[in-house]
């Protein structure tokens, strides 16, 4: 406790002294001499200490506890992620004022240029202790605004700027002039850092400010009346959508047990809204499948999304972790609601399918992380092995003869962890909807047994059950193209399973694993090249689909 204390004693003090270096390069810039400039890089060396000082106690503190509260945790953090960036601004005051040698007589900075921006910085300063002293968000995004402005400010001059010297004014003073304002915006960057993570030990969450004003906005829209004070918010670390995601529970103002729970998504503006417009297609369909709307923002760029927050297990979670029975039920469950999905939406228009292109699109991110997996060409006598150049070119062109003879709506992501089963209710239901469409329904086939393969787990009794729920779900959609009169849904699965056993291979670090995967693909492409009958009598080597 006594050290927590410290800590804060030592980040005040650096605060206080970057406060006063702040005023002093104002006051430089007013009124330069040797004396002062001497003093501000003085006190850059003593910013640059209690930084010091501060982290150290900040690591001192997070591993002499045994176990700290998750607030006291994030109050840690933030201090220290303050701390660098009050050094920085420390820095950034001492590089003003060693530019102040090359201006030149026509590229002096003038007080009503430069007093503004001070004037936002030394404000958006004072209001950091109360905002970390009180928990206040308002002065927290204050802080956080201050960036804007500062932008604003510095574009106002830069223009200025610029048409000086293309009017031929001294191209060097004025481009020192420019230097000397940037800085001062980079100052508005470091102070958007301290305000979001005051930002942070409010809400106990990660946010840019655009974030949480977005979070805000969405709630509004979501009929919430309540203060951000009032909600609890957990980010779902480790997704790969690019969206920022998590978990928000507001919490009723007058019934602290009162809580509602729904998942927020923020990320591109046309990511976001594709998903809104699936989930509510998705919805005049099977209102009781996906979840339900509660809020969404649009921004300029960015959009965000607030819906229900399904109750439940994902469906990996029931494979691994729920007796036989319940795993059986799900499974039965899971077949029941596509057969439906598939049967009602259901057109019976052929659908040119692309899955060898989806593959060659994704192959230089699974480069990045495997790039020993694509291969030369081999010949050995009279023997010869296509690259993996050739094997995607020529196995693209002959999926261009081979459309579904129907389409579907299909999930278009329909991996485990988007299948969410509630077993008191009896009910599976779909999240992450961005990429549904009518499609041929072998991709989300395809996907979701690819998903079951991935999965690295390879205690025997556990890879027997997944290798259970694969047969079983391969034979129910074998039986619906039969049922369907679907021919040729051998050959499709197998440009699927390529594709999709392909692509896995980036999200998978265990060398060994991935190349099980990508050896299947290369081998069920090479089996798609070598078939030279009908597409109706290609046969699919079941015993690929197992680990």
């Amino acid at each position: 406790m006594l050290m927590f204390q410290a800590l804060h004693e030592n980040f005040t003090f650096l605060l206080l002294e970057v406060q006063t270096q702040v005023q002093a390069t104002q006051e430089f810039l007013l009124r330069p001499t040797r004396v002062l400039k001497q003093q501000i890089a003085l006190r850059c060396d003593r910013t640059a200490n209690m930084h010091t000082a501060v982290e150290t106690k900040c690591y001192s503190e997070l591993h002499s506890a045994q176990s700290l509260p998750q607030g006291q945790v994030n109050r840690i953090r933030a201090l220290q992620n303050m701390a660098a960036h009050l050094h920085m601004i420390s820095e950034f005051c001492v590089n003003i004022t060693r530019q102040m040698r090359y201006l030149t007589t026509e590229s002096k900075l003038t007080p009503e240029d430069f007093l503004p921006f001070f004037s936002d910085i030394i404000e958006a300063l004072a209001l950091i202790q109360p905002a970390l002293d009180n928990g206040d968000l308002s002065k927290a995004l204050l802080i956080c605004r201050a960036e804007n402005s500062l932008d604003e400010k510095y574009q106002e001059v830069f223009s200025d700027v610029v048409n000086k010297i293309d009017a031929g004014q001294g191209a060097s003073g004025h481009i020192t002039v420019i230097f000397i304002y940037r800085y001062l915006e980079r100052i508005g960057d470091s102070l958007q850092r301290i305000g979001e993570a005051l930002i942070f030990i409010t809400v106990g969450s990660t946010f840019k400010v655009s974030q949480f004003n977005s979070l805000q906005e969405t709630l509004s829209q979501s009929g919430f009346t309540g203060s951000m004070h009032d909600i609890d918010y957990k980010a779902i670390l480790g997704s790969r959508s690019g969206c920022n995601i998590g978990v928000v529970e507001t919490v009723s103002p007058f019934h602290e047990s009162s809580r509602q729970g729904s998942i927020y998504k923020e990320g591109s503006l046309e990511k976001i809204k594709q998903e809104k417009e699936n989930i509510e297609r998705w919805n005049t369909i099977f209102p009781s499948l996906v979840p339900n709307i509660y809020g969404y923002h649009e921004g300029s760029d960015n959009a965000a999304l607030l819906v229900e927050l399904l109750q439940g297990c994902t469906f990996d979670e029931v494979i691994l972790q729920g007796d036989t029975a319940i795993v059986e039920n799900a499974l039965s469950v899971l077949k029941t609601t596509v057969h439906t999905v598939w049967t009602t939406t259901k057109k019976s228009q052929k659908v040119p399918t692309n899955y060898i292109q989806q593959l060659a699109n994704r192959l230089p991110p699974i480069l990045q992380v495997h790039p020993t997996s694509v291969r030369d060409a081999l010949s050995v006598g009279e023997f010869t092995t296509f690259s993996t150049e050739e094997l995607l070119e020529q196995c693209s062109m002959l999926e261009k003869n081979l459309a579904a003879p129907f389409s579907v709506l299909i999930h278009g992501d329909f991996n485990m962890n988007n299948i969410v089963y509630n077993s008191q209710l009896q009910t599976i239901r779909f999240i992450d909807l961005y990429r549904s469409k009518n499609f041929d329904y072998v991709q989300d086939a395809s996907v979701f047994l690819v998903s079951i393969f991935r999965l690295p787990v390879f205690n025997p009794r556990l890879r027997d059950r997944l290798n259970h729920v694969t047969e079983d779900f391969y034979h129910f959609a074998s039986k619906f193209a039969v049922a369907s009169n679907d021919t040729t849904f051998q050959a499709r699965i197998a440009f699927a399973l390529a594709r999709s056993f392909y692509t896995s291979t980036r999200f998978e670090l265990n060398r060994s694993f991935a190349k099980r995967m990508y050896l299947r693909a290369h081998f069920l492409m090479e089996k798609i090249l070598h078939h030279n009958e009908a597409w109706e009598q290609f046969s699919l080597p079941e015993d690929i689909l197992f680990y």
